[in-house]
């Protein structure tokens, strides 16, 4: 099954890709390397998942964001390879929590993205992760995530 089939059999619907919020690309591509932006947990309205982890959001609460800037992160691949049956391998995420500094759950949160990639790419989402907490992130996002994709030529 394509990966926009696995989507629709999720219920799953892919955002639209946004544009740079300011001088940066969303991607790049080195060889076969796709380099995608860090993404957070935007929503079609507009609005971002906020909270900090350990003083006002819940683990499920960032999971379910995580979640969201995984389907970000899709989104911006697809408009860069056209089809996200090209990618061969998702290589290594880069996961950013905001959270408290006593918080130490950050895996369990951005588990939310990789589980996402994993149940849409099957064993070609698998992938090499680091998480993080971090003091804020812009907008006060829940959660930021980069991706790095390896990809077939066309």
């Amino acid at each position: 099954m394509k990966p926009e089939e696995k989507l629709a059999s999720l219920g799953l619907v892919l955002p639209k890709a946004p544009l740079p919020s300011a001088n940066y690309l969303l991607y790049s591509f080195a060889g076969n390397f796709l380099y995608l932006s860090g993404q957070g947990p935007k929503r079609t309205d507009g609005t971002y998942c906020c909270g900090c982890l350990g003083r006002d959001a819940t683990i499920e609460e960032a999971y379910q964001a995580a979640r969201l800037t995984g389907l970000n992160l899709l989104s911006i691949a697809k408009s860069a390879l056209g089809e996200l049956s090209r990618i061969e391998a998702v290589v290594k995420l880069l996961g950013l929590v905001n959270a408290e500094p006593d918080f130490s759950e950050h895996p369990r949160v951005i588990n939310g993205c990789s589980d996402l990639f994993v149940e849409v790419l099957g064993d070609a989402g698998r992938h090499a992760r680091s998480a993080l907490g971090v003091a804020s992130l812009p907008n006060q996002m829940t959660v930021e995530i980069e991706a790095i994709f390896l990809v077939r030529d066309q």
